[in-house]
């Protein structure tokens, strides 16, 4: 056997082993990446309603706020 077969052999190998791992690697980053899309998504839904909770809670302090600064007007007023 030449050594030029020998090295072809070798060579053919190592490039099968990489092609493999790079498969794997492929689908494995595919995986993550869904992964994180579904965080994502997650967390978007996550912070829509904490928004849609302060602003809720926001419109119903500024009445109450302003009832507040109403009545102590009124109680200075009779006093």
């Amino acid at each position: 056997m030449d050594w030029a077969q020998i090295l072809v052999i070798i060579l053919s190998v190592f490039l099968a082993i990489f092609l493999l791992l790079a498969i794997i690697l492929t689908v494995l980053l595919i995986k993550v990446t869904r992964q994180i899309k579904e965080v994502t998504g997650s967390a978007a839904r996550t912070a829509e309603s904490f928004q849609k909770a302060v602003a809720g809670f926001s419109a119903m302090t500024s009445p109450f706020v302003m009832f507040q600064t109403a009545m102590k007007f009124i109680k200075k007023y009779k006093k």
